[in-house]
């Protein structure tokens, strides 16, 4: 760069002010979401207290501007797998910004999405080829056009309770009706329960089906594939010419204890695999449809058919160094064994609190991706004030414990869907044994509090006013 490059490259910069920016008008950020964004999220902080102002993050804390620190055990819905700012992933970025590339030219082929890819399919060596976009939802989106067109058919099968995306392909094949409706007509999809074959068969003697797209874990509720499930409905799956979609945008990259959650299955060898969130070190929108060759040869057919399905952003340099630099860390630094192991150890020290409290009714899950139930106790005092709750409105009792645990003890967690008495803890994959004992400390204090009748309750009133207004 010549000396009169790199003084209009100085000038240039100091018009715009990122730091100063913030400095001026961060204290603004719950106004401004109110006036210009979606007015219902601010709306919803401040009712349940949620309303806090972070400052700064790392790895799996953030802290405010008092200096507080809180225990992320949400890790941004899962994106932030390695946590917040890894120094290796923030390396990378500076690194290709640095770089100048020629990106997105379209009319070259760039070294970094072939790296990406080829790092990709090391760990699901069944598969060929990958398709990158910029989210969970383009991954889905592809997934489901590539089946349709390889298969020549027009019907997708997914589970009650599933969660795919937004976008209206993966509307289709979401299993909540909360978030469907107002938005038909939609594809032409069917709901069959997560492990019931029989009616997987019954849908696939149909001959209308191109594929059945599933989580191995749903995120909802945090419902498992039953033993054996993947494996049989690949099976039959494939006797009747569909295809197997894993969906692993939320279970992927060794959020379960394996690098994807259908390994944990012997045998099962997906023809299309989603992937997303943990991809992108937390900095970068990236997804990748991953697949078979042939399938993808079918769609990209000819020189004619080349753009038949992109993306404006998919594989730019940004994401895709992003996404490099997530694979090399969790080789290095064993990220998968870590889950398993810690993962290993927050179930069993939870799961043994479920004698200890009649409110407590299940925990379950795989790796770092945890639920806990809660169900109706049996103690008559506790009995009718769940029923109070419960005649409210589903879901509030769940709420009951994911305040407290962010306004008393800073713990960051959040409700596993709508209507559900379920808390799911999906936090960054690098939680320690120390983060591991703070948050069952912090969980027992309010679980003893709810079974003595303390004020989670006055917090429950609370919440069932509010239920009832709304209704």
């Amino acid at each position: 760069m010549t000396t009169a490059e790199s003084a209009s490259e100085s000038s240039q910069a100091g018009k715009f002010d990122l730091g100063a920016l913030l400095a001026e008008r961060g204290a603004e950020r719950y106004e401004l979401h109110n006036r210009y964004l979606n007015p219902q999220l601010p709306r919803m902080l401040h009712t349940i207290g949620f309303d806090k102002v972070y400052e700064r993050a790392e790895g799996a804390h953030f802290w405010d501007a008092e200096g507080n620190d809180y225990l992320d055990m949400l890790a941004g819905f899962g994106v932030m797998g390695l946590g917040r700012h890894h120094p290796v992933v923030r390396k990378a970025l500076h690194d290709v910004l640095d770089l100048s590339l020629a990106d997105l030219t379209r009319f070259d082929c760039q070294p970094l999405p072939g790296l990406l890819a080829e790092r990709l399919l090391v760990h699901s060596p069944h598969l060929d080829r990958v398709f990158f976009g910029n989210s969970g939802t383009e991954a889905v989106e592809g997934a489901l056009k590539f089946a349709r067109y390889a298969t020549g058919r027009p019907r997708v099968l997914y589970c009650d309770h599933a969660f795919h995306g937004l976008t209206t392909g993966a509307l289709s094949v979401n299993g909540e009706s909360g978030f469907r409706d107002g938005f038909a007509p939609l594809l032409p999809d069917t709901a069959v329960p997560l492990g019931d074959l029989d009616a997987l068969e019954r849908e696939l003697r149909k001959g209308d089906v191109a594929a059945l797209i599933v989580e191995p874990i749903q995120g909802k509720g945090v419902h498992e594939a039953p033993p054996g499930y993947l494996r049989a409905a690949q099976d039959l799956l494939h006797r009747h010419k569909a295809l197997l979609i894993a969906d692993e945008v939320q279970t992927g990259l060794g959020r379960t204890g394996d690098f994807y959650a259908y390994q944990h299955e012997e045998g099962v060898e997906p023809d299309l695999v989603c992937v997303a969130k943990a991809l992108s070190g937390g900095y970068v929108p990236v997804g990748a449809t991953l697949g078979k060759d042939w399938i993808f040869r079918k769609v990209f057919s000819s020189m004619d058919r080349v753009l038949v399905h992109s993306a404006s952003f998919g594989a730019n340099a940004q994401a895709m160094a992003a996404g490099l630099a997530v694979l090399s860390v969790m080789e290095d630094e064993q990220i998968v064994a870590h889950v398993r192991r810690v993962g290993d150890l927050l179930r069993t020290r939870l799961a043994a609190l479920t004698d200890r409290y009649e409110l407590l009714a299940d925990v379950r899950g795989r790796g770092l991706m945890i639920g806990i139930e809660f169900g109706r106790p049996r103690s008559l005092k506790l009995r009718s004030r769940w029923a109070m709750l419960q005649a409210a409105r589903k879901g509030l009792f769940a709420q009951m414990v994911v305040v407290p645990l962010l306004q008393r003890h800073r713990i960051l967690t959040q409700v596993s869907g709508d209507h559900l008495e379920v808390i799911k803890l999906i936090p960054p994959l690098i939680v320690d044994e120390g983060d591991v004992d703070r948050f069952v400390d912090a969980f027992t204090a309010v679980m003893d509090d709810a079974h003595e009748g303390g004020l989670i309750w006055d917090f429950g009133r609370t919440l069932v006013k509010q239920a009832v207004a709304n209704r």
